[in-house]
C-alpha cells in the first residue's frame, strides 16, 4: 500500500528515544522529510544518524525543544516552515508524568505534569494550524496513554491529564473538519520502552518483588502474551497520518495487545 508519505513535511516530538524515535524512523522510511525535536541534543544527533543510516533518507533534521516553553515551540514550527515550507503532519508526543499516588504529589508536581502532557499539545497544534489550514490538509496525532481508558495504580498525573487529550482532539475534530485536518489520539499499552521499564522497577523496589517478577506479571495480564515493541506501535501512528486515512478524525486508539479491558 502506498502511503502517500514521500516527500511530505512531518514533526515528530520527543523524537529522540523511546516511541518518537520508532514513529520517526517509520516515517523516514515512507520517505517523509522528518524533524525530531527533543531537549537532549546528544540524543537528538544519535537518534538522526541512526534514522537516516537504517532508512537511508537523508531529509531528517532536529530542533533542541524544551516542550514546556511556548518560545521553543513556537521556534520548532517556525523552523521546519524554514527547511520544508510547510507542515502535513504532526505527532504530539511527550515523556510521561513521574509515577506516584495524590498524597506524594505537590502543586509543583500537577503544574509540570500540566504543561509537560497537556498545554505542549495545545501549544504546537496552535503552532502548526496555519500552515495546515493553508494547504487545507493535514494529519495530527496525539499519544497519550492507555490511562485515557482505564486508570493505572501509581499513575496520578496520568489518570488526570491522558483523558484530557483525548477529549482535546474530539474537540478538535469538530473545529477543524471543515480544513480536511484529521486528528486521533493514540494510547500506548504496555510497549517496551525504557519508560515502562522504569515504571516496572519503581514498581519492584516498593513491592519487594524482582523486576522479573514484575514483568511476567505484568504479560501474563496481555492476552497476547508479551509486550508490543515500538515498531507495532508505530504502525498505528503512520497509518493515521497517512494518505490512506481520509476519513478517520476524532478518535481514539489504544494500542495494547488486547490489555485493556474497557470497550
Amino acid at each position: 500500500m502506498d502511503l502517500q508519505l514521500n516527500g511530505k513535511s512531518v514533526i515528530v516530538t520527543a523524537g529522540s528515544n523511546g516511541l518518537g524515535k520508532a514513529m520517526a524512523k517509520r516515517f523516514a522510511s515512507e520517505g517523509a522529510r522528518v524533524v525530531i525535536a527533543s531537549r537532549n541534543e546528544e540524543n537528538l544527533k544519535s537518534a538522526k544518524a541512526e534514522i537516516s543510516s537504517e532508512t537511508g533518507n537523508h531529509h531528517v533534521d532536529y530542533v533542541i525543544c524544551d516542550l514546556t516553553k511556548s518560545e521553543d515551540i513556537k521556534n520548532l514550527v517556525l523552523r521546519v516552515e524554514e527547511l520544508h515550507g510547510s507542515i502535513d503532519v504532526l505527532v504530539n508526543n511527550t515523556g510521561g508524568p513521574p509515577a506516584g499516588d495524590f498524597d506524594s504529589m505537590s502543586d509543583e508536581d500537577w503544574q509540570y505534569a500540566f504543561e509537560l502532557n497537556v498545554l505542549s499539545f495545545v501549544r504546537t497544534i496552535r503552532a502548526v494550524l496555519p500552515s495546515m489550514r493553508r494547504k487545507r490538509a493535514g494529519h495530527i496525532v496525539n499519544i497519550a496513554s492507555s490511562s485515557m481508558k482505564q486508570p493505572i495504580d501509581n499513575l496520578i498525573l496520568s489518570n488526570t491529564f491522558r483523558p484530557g487529550i483525548a477529549g482535546l482532539s474530539k474537540s478538535l475534530s469538530q473545529e477543524l473538519g471543515q480544513d480536511n485536518i484529521l486528528i486521533n489520539t493514540i494510547g500506548p499499552g504496555r510497549i517496551a520502552t525504557d519508560r515502562v521499564a522504569h515504571l516496572d522497577q519503581s514498581i519492584a523496589e516498593k513491592t519487594g518483588q524482582s523486576y522479573e517478577e514484575v514483568r511476567r506479571g505484568a504479560e501474563q495480564a496481555i492476552p497476547l502474551g508479551r509486550l508490543g515493541t515500538p515498531e507495532e506501535f508505530a504502525k498505528m501512528a503512520i497509518f493515521l497520518c497517512s494518505g490512506a486515512n481520509t476519513y478517520i478524525t476524532g478518535q481514539s486508539f489504544l494500542v495494547d495487545g488486547g490489555m485493556i479491558k474497557t470497550i
